[in-house]
């Protein structure tokens, strides 16, 4: 009920536009660990985090000299009070540059951070924010739900780096899977539990009892998004299964395999395979090729005149729910 409950909040925050679902600390530190290497030297931007209630913003400037980076720049959509949640209540955004500690303390002062009143509300679409975004080198916060497929859409068009925070289902998105199968987007290493815990004092506490926090909400099915090159999508899946007809039926009305879990992908079949959306967290580019998405239509292509009325995941009469279409590379 719980896992449900947090679900439908998710839904209505796309449809609200109540959208400041904040990282915790841990979460973020749990997975940028794996990057360390790609921050040597580079400018890092939080386009979306107030500063003041930003754990993105604490993560970079606590660990600016751990990391190496030349500059750390936040900017927030209008000017939020920590206190009241992002009540947006001025129109004027603020950024925040943090190039390092000057005192030799390792924290970082305020008089060690330049404050800058932009002249706008910090909107990451406005082309100040755009202006600011074409200076840096790798893009990293919580962006907006309800506008996560412009948002991404804008990091590919200026060629940036990225390490975002977005859900599972923005997979089955006509924009984003194109980028998946173009292998300009791909999955990090992800949430604890694949769920994740922000703070929000838009909706209830659904966390589950054993994860009680106040003030916090638990969200199954969060992922983190990047273009950065990590080992693990090169770690290819070992395969033990061997296909058969009766195990592995095709779709009705496409010409795939289905498989219902990603550890039962067979290793001896060449041909298409329908898998789950987890699949992602385990796809190695080295090993597998994405050929398409599957709903009630390619996810790609959409109807067409061939398929419309046809249901292209169903196997037997039953529609299955999204999958994804690959292609073992390696036999």
């Amino acid at each position: 009920m719980a896992k449900k409950a947090a679900n439908l909040n998710l839904r209505k925050a796309s449809t609200a536009k109540k959208d400041e679902f904040y990282t915790q600390l841990s979460d973020i530190e749990r997975e940028l660990k794996h990057y360390k290497s790609h921050f040597k030297n580079k400018v890092v931007y939080c386009n979306c985090d107030d500063p003041r209630v930003s754990n993105f913003f604490h993560y970079f400037s606590y660990n600016f000299e751990n990391l190496g980076l030349k500059k750390l720049v936040t900017t927030c959509y209008k000017n939020q009070d920590a206190d009241l949640f992002s009540q947006n209540n001025s129109e004027q955004a603020i950024l925040l540059e943090y190039t390092g500690d000057k005192n030799g303390n390792n924290v970082p002062d305020p008089e060690e951070i330049g404050i800058i009143h932009l002249k706008g509300d910090g909107d990451f679409r406005s082309q100040e924010s755009i202006d600011i975004l074409k200076q840096v080198d790798i893009v990293v916060t919580n962006p907006p739900f309800s506008l996560f497929r412009e948002y991404v859409a804008q990091l590919v068009e200026y060629d940036k780096k990225f390490i975002i925070v977005g859900h599972q289902n923005a997979i089955a998105y006509k924009e984003i899977f194109k980028f998946i199968k173009e292998d300009k987007i791909w999955l990090g290493y992800g949430f604890k539990g694949g769920a994740g815990h922000f703070i929000n004092s838009h909706y209830e506490d659904y966390a589950t009892a054993g994860d009680h926090k106040d003030g916090m909400i638990r969200v199954s099915g969060v992922v983190w998004f990047t273009n950065l090159d990590i080992s693990k999508r090169h770690e290819e899946l070992i395969l033990f299964k061997k296909y058969s007809d009766e195990e592995y039926p095709k779709y009705d009305h496409y010409d795939a395999i289905n498989v219902n879990k990603t550890n039962e992908i067979p290793m001896d079949y060449k041909g298409l395979m329908g898998v789950p959306l987890t699949f992602l967290n385990k796809f190695s580019i080295d090993q597998f090729e994405i050929v398409d998405g599957l709903n009630r239509y390619s996810i790609l292509d959409g109807p067409t005149e061939e398929t419309r009325g046809k249901y292209m995941s169903q196997v037997n009469g039953k529609p299955i729910y999204v999958r994804i279409v690959i292609r073992n590379k390696n036999l």
